[in-house]
């Protein structure tokens, strides 16, 4: 609360500093998102090694190219893991607010599977408007299932399908940017995001 509190009053001050309308008004943008609530909305075009596990219920639904491809992949250095999460962003404000770009660390089953930016300004509708963040991901599962065995690997690969629509098992850590004249304010910590909306409490 002290740091959410820290952000508030840089915000202020900057907005104080400089009373020209774009200055306000970006100000604005950034104390509205401290409201902000956030969800992973779905995960979708979930590709292992070039196979598209999202329509596999069980191994028999594999094709033998697509048994092919995974088997060739496990012989290989890395295995790719593609997918497209979006995130929904609500804002119960009654004017618009912003951010300029994000920070993200995505989790499966509590495992970190990748970090990275999403560099794209976001503007999210007032009165319980929502704006979707589309962020591409891409993984390397045997880095970081490091140390499991083929077996695992291909377990946990084929686990992911039928996750797309209500992926229970990721969760996201947002941490957003706004830039407020020519500054990039940053949330002190971390929004953890899982399937409901939560509000945007910083996790510390």
């Amino acid at each position: 609360m002290k740091r959410q509190i820290f952000l508030l009053l840089a915000i202020l001050i900057t907005s104080a500093l400089y009373q020209r309308c774009d200055v306000v008004n970006q100000s604005s943008q950034a104390v509205n998102l401290l409201n902000c609530e956030f969800r992973i909305r779905s995960v979708s075009d979930i590709m292992v090694a070039g196979v598209d596990v999202d329509r596999i219920t069980k191994l028999k639904d594999l094709t033998w190219s697509d048994a092919q491809k995974l088997m060739v992949a496990l012989t290989k250095p890395s295995m790719p893991l593609t997918f497209q999460l979006d995130i929904d962003a609500k804002n119960p404000n009654v004017t618009t607010a912003g951010l300029t770009n994000l920070d993200y660390i995505v989790f499966i089953d509590d495992i970190q599977m990748t970090s990275g930016s999403f560099n794209q300004p976001i503007s999210i509708p007032p009165n319980n408007g929502t704006a979707i963040i589309p962020i591409k991901m891409t993984v390397d599962l045997k880095q970081v299932l490091q140390g499991k065995s083929s077996d695992a690997i291909l377990n946990f690969a084929m686990n992911l399908s039928g996750n797309g629509e209500k992926p229970t098992r990721f969760k996201v850590k947002l941490k957003p940017y706004i830039l407020v004249n020519g500054q990039l304010l940053n949330f002190p910590g971390y929004i953890t995001v899982k399937t409901e909306f939560t509000g945007s409490g910083i996790s510390l």
